[in-house]
């Protein structure tokens, strides 16, 4: 019981930090935007539940950490009803509607929405960009160093030497560009571009399906090409390309997780590699005994990832009330509220349905279970 126990807990306090963290930038991006457009906050929570401790604030907000630490909400004045002691509906005054989340103009609304997902990539670049300028982006030139025997490259025609220049459609700029599209594609063939003596060579390979076991026991399906590379260094960027560098990792984030949903949705790769709390703590616990740099870009990737999933078109999440707005500008006007009331159930379904799916996966792929 001990062995199972005790790495669960070495895992909660990173977790907690990561987790908190990247809440508080998300419902800030939120709050921040609110009071821009002159809504009133009166809940800005880290966690869910009964109030652990909180403060309220010179315009009335209620800051507060709550006993269930798995998210947290910022809560506006103006978005649910209005009822008197008497649980009566009643009609807002206009000082109230000045402030009021519901009767400000719709494209305000949807900034208000939106903000939250976007503050989680702009702090994913910020951090990023702080990397690459102090410490160096990892860079290795995209040149082939040796070609592993009967490989997916050997069989393919690579060469020690070949500089890839494109896959598919994407320019390859480093190595490690090659190594993240090629992990996303096992036992997919794809067109490889490369340069030998300075002729553009086209190769087809597929790369090889190989399944890894990370440090807690989960497995991943991957992709190799069975290639190593001439060698790593890290470049320091300047500040502005720092930050020009960090929005394309950025970018490049949100594509190939877009991409990964998508071959889980067609059934290209297992559903079972989505991770849920208990996974994302394990991870965390991993990056934090490796030191700040591996704990900064797990949580630069995971913020992508909250972003990415909050606009994701599901009521409930950010991307739900999103589509909603959308439907009122088209209709001119709000959707009825019995239709946003059973989207939102449907929603919630949704939501917990997931999140019971990725627990199970997370409880059945403990590496105690497997030992």
């Amino acid at each position: 019981m001990i062995e199972f126990v005790a790495p669960l807990w070495n895992n909660v306090v990173p977790f907690l930090i990561v987790l908190t963290v990247l809440v508080f930038v998300h419902e800030m991006g939120h709050y921040a935007i609110a009071r821009w457009a002159g809504v009133r906050v009166e809940v800005f929570s880290i966690g869910f539940g009964p109030e652990i401790f909180g403060w309220t604030d010179k315009s009335d907000t209620r800051w507060k950490i709550s006993a269930v630490p798995l998210g947290g909400y910022v809560k506006m004045f103006g978005e649910g009803d209005f009822e008197d002691d008497s649980d009566v509906p009643r009609l807002l005054s206009e000082a109230e509607k000045q402030v009021s989340f519901r009767h400000k103009p719709l494209l305000k609304r949807a900034l208000i929405v939106f903000a939250g997902p976007a503050a989680n990539f702009i702090f994913a670049i910020i951090v990023l960009a702080g990397l690459f300028s102090t410490l160096g982006q990892p860079f290795s030139p995209a040149d082939v160093g040796t070609v592993v025997p009967d490989s997916a490259a050997a069989a393919a025609g690579f060469k020690p030497g070949d500089r890839f220049l494109r896959i598919e459609d994407k320019t390859i700029e480093r190595f490690e560009d090659v190594q993240h599209i090629i992990r996303l594609n096992p036992g997919a063939p794809i067109t490889i571009i490369v340069s030998r003596a300075d002729t553009e060579v086209a190769l087809i390979a597929t790369p090889q399906i190989t399944e890894i076991t990370d440090r807690s026991g989960n497995k991943h399906r991957i992709g190799r090409l069975g290639v190593t590379r001439q060698g790593v260094e890290f470049i320091q960027r300047d500040p502005i390309t720092a930050v020009w560098y960090a929005f394309r990792e950025t970018w490049s984030l949100v594509t190939g997780t877009l991409e990964a949903v998508g071959q889980m949705i067609s059934g290209a790769r297992d559903a079972k590699e989505l991770g849920g709390p208990i996974k994302i703590a394990q991870m965390s616990g991993e990056v934090w005994e490796i030191g700040i740099v591996a704990l900064i870009s797990f949580m630069a990737l995971l913020s992508v990832n909250l972003g990415l999933i909050n606009l994701f078109p599901v009521p409930m999440l950010d991307g739900g009330h999103l589509m909603f707005f959308m439907f009122e500008a088209v209709r001119g006007r709000p959707l009825a509220e019995k239709a946003q009331e059973y989207s939102l159930r449907i929603g919630l379904a949704l939501v917990l349905a997931l999140m019971v799916f990725v627990t199970i996966n997370d409880i059945v792929n403990l590496s105690y279970w497997n030992s």
